[in-house]
């Protein structure tokens, strides 16, 4: 089997032997370039497995070299060698798409972790949205879209902030990742940084020495230790204390640990991944979220949207919600009703898929027949009636409802009739067309239109 090949680039010549000796002990074979230039050159003629690069270089910098990298047709995981301390230029360049960084004095521990993590992104596999279309369920053109992106952040180490509402399934993208990756081997250790208590935060992330403090009765592994060769979530990282920011830093920085109580730093090899319902950004601005930390946390940002935002996925996520409460069984599965979905449609959920599921638990307790109507969810209707009605007022559909007249089924089916119609009409009755104008997806509109009795329109 043919060694891996390994584009070397630096100026230094004990940093370019230091890196070859260490590489051909591990069985890879090396080439060397001094600049950019010949680095270049090298790139066309030979077809390497890794690329680690210098950032500092005669005729340019390793920046250069990424986005080149990035633009061929067979990329490459590209590693940049950054001086001590620089963390903005290693930041930029996992953004810009390099696989992870290594700082000078090069550690040739750190160094075997990160060649070896890189060799095994270069394992071709199935696209992401294939695999994980049955696990992050939804058709809308913003699940599809994060379902890309999962495979495609996987090939990188860099660090990945989900942003998203309470409930909206970050956790759930969080362990796609990690299952994506070439870390799958390896465990993903989640922990909700809100529910540690201040006291403990140190030890349960660094672990302890036997004696350290009291009650420290035995050595004990943090979370960075457990998480070795895995991936580690942080889940409400905007909840740790100013104090554990600082250390947290220093860890993702140097890649290195102290635990409680030990007089030496213990090297780490995990990817970091965190996640918050609250805004980042804000917390920088009023001083209670360190500007350098959300920096090196949000090298990448994920966007999980809430449930409002694609409520042509709730029929899918409905039918996986009832079967996995009802079990394998089939029998007396119950349906919902027209009315029940348009109500649900109609929700702002600001609990999203959470809420969702409890919303679902509950109507299985209550509905009966074979049918969960309206009823049955025990919504807040005011709630329902509120926030979007307020657009369809703003289009011209009256919003007015009076429980004399109709109920508030026929309400609902009304509104959702005229709004469909309506998009049919101005767009010539293109339904391609008038489905984007309404915001969903083609089959969404279609199976609607069924529904109303609106398909047979020319």
């Amino acid at each position: 089997m043919k060694n891996p090949l390994v584009l070397i680039v630096d100026d230094e010549p004990d940093i370019r032997e230091l890196l070859e000796i260490t590489l051909n002990r591990m069985s890879m074979d090396t080439l060397c370039a001094t600049d950019v230039s010949s680095a270049k050159a090298l790139l066309q003629q030979e077809q390497f497995d890794l690329c680690l690069t210098d950032m500092k270089l005669p005729d340019g910098n390793g920046l250069e070299l990424v986005d080149l990298i990035q633009e061929m047709p067979e990329s490459m995981p590209v590693a940049v060698i950054t001086a001590h301390g620089n963390m903005d230029t290693a930041i930029l360049a996992m953004k810009k798409g390099a696989f992870d960084f290594i700082s000078k004095p090069v550690d040739l521990l750190i160094l075997r972790q990160l060649v070896n993590s890189a060799l095994k992104t270069t394992v071709p596999r199935v696209t992401g949205d294939r695999r994980t279309r049955h696990i992050l369920l939804g058709d809308s053109p913003v699940m599809r879209e994060i379902r890309g992106r999962i495979n495609k952040l996987a090939l990188s180490q860099a660090p990945i902030y989900i942003s998203g509402e309470s409930g909206a399934g970050k956790e759930l993208v969080a362990k796609l990742i990690h299952r994506q990756s070439a870390r799958n081997a390896h465990l993903f250790v989640a922990i909700n940084c809100g529910a540690i208590p201040l006291e403990l935060m140190e030890s349960e992330f660094f672990g302890h020495k036997k004696g350290s403090f009291t009650g420290a009765s035995s050595d004990k592994q943090g979370l960075f230790q457990a998480a070795e060769g895995g991936t580690l979530f942080l889940d409400e990282v905007a909840d740790l204390p100013l104090s554990l920011q600082v250390k947290l830093l220093r860890a993702l920085q140097e890649k290195k640990i102290r635990p409680v109580g030990d007089s030496r730093e213990v090297p780490v090899d995990i990817r970091l991944l965190s996640a918050t319902h609250q805004n980042l950004n804000d917390m920088v601005l009023a001083g209670t979220f360190r500007q350098d930390l959300y920096y090196r946390i949000n090298v990448i940002d994920l966007h999980v949207p809430s449930l409002r935002e694609r409520p042509e996925d709730l029929p899918e996520l409905i039918e996986h919600i009832l079967a996995k409460l009802i079990g394998a069984s089939t029998l007396n599965k119950p349906t919902l009703s027209n009315t029940a979905l348009v109500a649900l449609q109609h929700y702002d959920f600001p609990g999203n898929v959470r809420e969702l599921e409890n919303i679902m638990e509950r109507a299985l307790a209550l509905y009966e027949g074979d049918r969960i109507e309206l009823k049955d969810l025990n919504l807040p209707m005011n709630t329902v009636m509120s926030n979007r009605m307020s657009d369809l007022s703003n289009n011209g559909v009256s919003t007015l409802f009076n429980p004399a007249e109709s109920s508030l089924e026929d309400y609902l089916e009304k509104i959702e009739k005229t709004m469909l119609t309506r998009a049919l009409e101005e767009n010539r009755w293109n339904k391609t067309a008038a489905a984007k104008q309404l915001g969903l997806s083609f089959r969404s509109f279609r199976y609607r239109l069924k529904r109303l009795n609106l398909d047979d329109k020319d």
